[in-house]
Order: C-alpha cells, then sequence, then structure tokens
C-alpha cells in the first residue's frame, strides 16, 4: 500500500519508497520461478532485483503537504458520506412505498432535508386533510425550493391513498422516524464536510514562496478551478488522488489513473481495444463527473461529445475521450500557469 503508518515512518527517516503493484511483482516472480513456487524470501529478493534492473516502471513516493493529506481525507469521508445518503435514501423509499406513494412524487431527492421536513409535518395520509396550502408554502420557502409550490404538492398528497393492513402505517412510520434521525445526521456532516473541502482548497490556493518545497502546487489549485465542469468534489479527488501526477503534469499517467487511456491487445492479425480496468475508482467517478458536466457547460466540450456519438460511439466512450481532452487541456493549463481560456481551448487538440 502506498500509504500508513509503516511508510510514512520509512519516509521520514529518509527511506525512498517505491509503490508496487501485486500485478507487477506476480509477473516478475515468474523470472525467477516459472514453475509458480512462492515465498516471503523470495518474494523479498524479486521485489529487490525488480527495483534494481527496472526502476523506471515504479514511481517513487514523496512526501505529501499536510494540507493534501487532510484534503484526500475529507474527500474519502465526503464519499462515504454520500454513500450513508443513498442507502438511507433507499430505506426511506421503500417504506413510503408499503403505505405513502403519492409522497414519492413531490420529489426523486427523498433524502433531501426538506423532504423529511415535509414527510414530518404530514406523516401519513390522514394528516394531509387537515394540513393548510400556507402551511406547506411556508414549509418550501424556508428551505428556498422554489421548483415547487404549496398547492402543486397539496394536489399530489390528496390522491386517493392506498388501502393497507390496520398497524402497517404506524410500523413504517415509527420505522420512518429512526432513519430520518439518521439522514439529518448524515446530511449535517455532509455539510460539514463540503465546508472542509472548500476551506482547505482556499488554503491550497493561498500563493507559497518561491523557496517552497510545494513549489506552484497552490497555483495549482486556482487553475484548475477555471475548467469546466471542474467543482467542489472534482477538485477535491483530483487533488487527493493525483497529487503526484498533477504535481509532474504527467499526462500518461492521468489518463492512465483515471481510466481514459484504452487497453490494446495485438497478436499476430487480431487487434483488440478494451477499457481500462486497472485505474483508481473515486478519480475514475470524478473524471466522468467532470467530463459530463464540461459537456453540459462547454461549448467546446460539447462539439467533441457529438462528433464522437455521430461517429457511433456509446456515451461512455464519448465521455471518457472527452475527459481525455480535458486533462490534456489542463496540464497544458498547469505547464504554462495560465488560467483556462475557451479560445486556446481548441488549440489543444
Amino acid at each position: 500500500m502506498p500509504h500508513g503508518p509503516v511508510v510514512e515512518s520509512l519516509m521520514e527517516r529518509g527511506f525512498h519508497v517505491y509503490a508496487i503493484n501485486p500485478k507487477q511483482l506476480d509477473r516478475f516472480r515468474d523470472r525467477f520461478s516459472p514453475a509458480g513456487a512462492k515465498d516471503d524470501s523470495r518474494d523479498a529478493m524479486v521485489l529487490a532485483d525488480a527495483l534494481r534492473t527496472d526502476a523506471h516502471c515504479f514511481r517513487p513516493l514523496l512526501t505529501l503537504d499536510p494540507l493534501l493529506v487532510e484534503l484526500r481525507e475529507w474527500s474519502r469521508i465526503l464519499d462515504e458520506l454520500h454513500l450513508d445518503r443513498t442507502r438511507l435514501g433507499h430505506r426511506v423509499r421503500e417504506l413510503l412505498w408499503r403505505y405513502y406513494p403519492q409522497l414519492l412524487e413531490v420529489s426523486q431527492d427523498i433524502a433531501a432535508p426538506w423532504f423529511l421536513a415535509l414527510w414530518r409535518l404530514v406523516p401519513t395520509p390522514a394528516k394531509v386533510a387537515r394540513v393548510h396550502e400556507a402551511t406547506i408554502a411556508r414549509l418550501l420557502k424556508r428551505y428556498r425550493s422554489r421548483r415547487l409550490h404549496g398547492r402543486q404538492v397539496l394536489e399530489m398528497l390528496r390522491t386517493i391513498p392506498v388501502p393497507v393492513a390496520a398497524g402497517t402505517v404506524a410500523a413504517a412510520t415509527g420505522q420512518l422516524e429512526t432513519v430520518a434521525a439518521r439522514l439529518d445526521l448524515v446530511n449535517y456532516q455532509i455539510a460539514s464536510a463540503e465546508l472542509q473541502l472548500d476551506r482547505l482548497t482556499v488554503a491550497l490556493s493561498v500563493p507559497v514562496e518561491p523557496s517552497g518545497p510545494q513549489l506552484g502546487e497552490q497555483r495549482d489549485v486556482a487553475i484548475l478551478r477555471t475548467l469546466p465542469g471542474v467543482g467542489r468534489i472534482v477538485l477535491a479527488t483530483l487533488l487527493a488522488e493525483a497529487s503526484d501526477a498533477l504535481r509532474r503534469r504527467d499526462y500518461h499517467a492521468l489518463r492512465c489513473l483515471s481510466g481514459v487511456a484504452p487497453i490494446t491487445k495485438r497478436s499476430g492479425k487480431k487487434r483488440e481495444v478494451l477499457m481500462r480496468q486497472a485505474v483508481q475508482g473515486r478519480l475514475r467517478n470524478a473524471v466522468d463527473h467532470w467530463a459530463r458536466v464540461a459537456v453540459q457547460h462547454d461549448p467546446r466540450s460539447r462539439e467533441k461529445y457529438a462528433a464522437l456519438r455521430a461517429r457511433g460511439h456509446g456515451h461512455a466512450r464519448a465521455l471518457r475521450s472527452v475527459a481525455d481532452w480535458l486533462i490534456a487541456v489542463a496540464c497544458k493549463m498547469l505547464v504554462s500557469q495560465t488560467a483556462f481560456d475557451p479560445s486556446l481551448a481548441r488549440r489543444a487538440d
């Protein structure tokens, strides 16, 4: 593993530490034992000899800025919180489907704080008959929900309720109370984690002294933020999971880590191009989201996506190509230390 107390202790004491993938070790082991023999002492010899003869195949680990270490942890915490929010939201949907399906028509985001507040206001179909339109309008105004208005929500909730067995409503509402309480906590923690990410990215964007050990890194944050499709989560994930490649402006490493670089298998007359599977999962998701948002808001990205779809490529394949282009633009911006300019971005093709 490229991190942990053992790795950090070795690096603090001046050792040169390299990250070696287990698959690489397995391939190098075949040079010493084609029969497949394996033991710890043999693996130690294989690792040492592989690093001696093929050091260019491995990447040395560098000491990260303390702010980047903290940013990486908060980024992963936020990712786990979103997974918890999705899981609890599915439970809310299942419980409402048992006795209150008309409430599900109000919104798709059933884990949102305003939706939970609406459920607490009218937890059962029997309560809907006694609630006023103005009460629902005040709730929507308090949570700044402009897509819906009180009359519209009230009409949805006053549809004919689903007949259920006796005791179903009480049982489902009891479970919903516990799930909603956990969702309140998760929503609060998500908001706190997002504030932490904003604080850390702002701190990383402060310029450093020219003699600093992390020269240019703080400036990189400000440059990356100008790219189309890069928001809080995408920026934090890029800095957290690909800081070394960004520091080196390594376009090929970035496209391999994020999975936009395909894998080509060729033997004789057979040639096969496949999607890369050995990637950093969180980075792949962030880059995919980056490309999808860029297609929606950046004209040049939209043109590339439309051209790829017209050539017969699928949605995911086209997004990977757009992401590949965005990574190339980002690396050129970091090398030249310039912000994103749509007119100059056309020259990066």
